[in-house]
C-alpha cells in the first residue's frame, strides 16, 4: 500500500485569526460610535475631499441590489458565512513557510466579511460611514471592514500575480 505525504501544513494557522478578529473589532467599535453619534445621512466634514457621515446599506458593494425587498440581507449573509468558511480552511492548508502576504490578505478579508456580517445580521443592512468626495461626484461610502476586504484582496492579487511566479 503506497501513500502520498501530504504537504505540512502550518500548526499555528490559527495566529493569523487575531488579525481578523482585530478587524471586526476595529469595525463593529467605528461603527457603534458613528451609530450612537450621528443620525442617518448627518454629515462631518473632515477634510475638502473627505466626510465621515452615517448611511445603511442594505445591498453589496456598490449598494449592489440595495432596493431589493430584503431577502438580499439573507443572500448576502449566506454568502459571507460560506466565504468565511473558505477562508479558515485555505488558512489550515497552508504551508508554514512562505505564505506570509497569503495569509494576512485571507485574515484580512475574514475580519471583514464577519464585520459586515454582523451587521447584516444585527440590523439587515451594513453601516458605511467613510466617504470621499470631489466636488459633487463621490465614492461610494465604506468602513473598516470593506477597507480591510480591499487590502486582503490586493494581498491575495499581489501574491498571486507577483510572489507566486517569483516562488516557481
Amino acid at each position: 500500500m503506497s501513500s502520498v505525504a501530504s504537504p505540512e501544513r502550518d500548526p499555528r494557522w490559527h495566529r493569523w485569526l487575531w488579525v481578523s478578529l482585530a478587524v471586526l473589532v476595529a469595525d463593529q467599535l467605528t461603527k457603534l460610535v458613528i451609530v450612537r453619534e450621528l443620525e442617518l445621512f448627518e454629515r462631518i466634514p473632515v477634510l475638502p475631499f473627505f466626510d465621515i457621515i452615517r448611511l445603511h446599506n442594505p445591498g453589496a458593494a456598490f449598494s449592489f441590489l440595495a432596493g431589493a425587498s430584503g431577502w438580499q440581507t439573507w443572500l448576502f449573509s449566506g454568502i459571507a458565512v460560506l466565504v468565511s468558511g473558505g477562508i479558515v480552511w485555505w488558512l489550515r492548508q497552508l504551508p508554514p513557510q512562505g505564505q506570509r502576504v497569503v495569509a494576512l490578505g485571507l485574515a484580512l478579508v475574514l475580519g471583514g466579511a464577519l464585520g459586515n456580517l454582523v451587521d447584516r445580521l444585527m440590523y439587515g443592512y451594513v453601516v458605511d460611514f467613510l466617504l470621499f468626495f470631489i466636488g459633487d461626484w463621490s465614492w461610494p461610502a465604506f468602513n473598516v471592514a470593506d477597507s480591510a476586504i480591499t487590502c486582503g484582496v490586493v494581498l491575495l492579487l499581489y501574491d498571486g500575480l507577483v510572489l507566486e511566479p517569483r516562488r516557481r
